[in-house]
């Protein structure tokens, strides 16, 4: 799960990238690791979303999507 001050974090190093001073070599790898975080936190709660869909079909009968394409988690 990605926090409210790893986002900040994010975006204070996008913000220093576009200055003049840019970033330093560091700061660069703990951008680009922030950022898998950042899309591996988003990919597991959407995946999580899609596994709890259920639809309702015209006869009635319910279809569990989660169960039915295996809830698989995020990579």
């Amino acid at each position: 799960m990605i926090t409210n001050d790893q986002i900040d974090r994010i975006n204070a190093l996008y913000h220093k990238s576009k200055s003049p001073e840019g970033l330093t070599p560091e700061e660069k790898q703990e951008q680009e690791r922030l950022r898998k975080d950042y899309i591996q936190a988003i990919r597991a709660s959407l995946r999580g979303t899609l596994n709890n869909i259920s639809i309702q079909e015209k006869d009635g009968s319910v279809t569990d999507l989660g169960e039915k394409y295996g809830k698989t988690s995020a990579p």
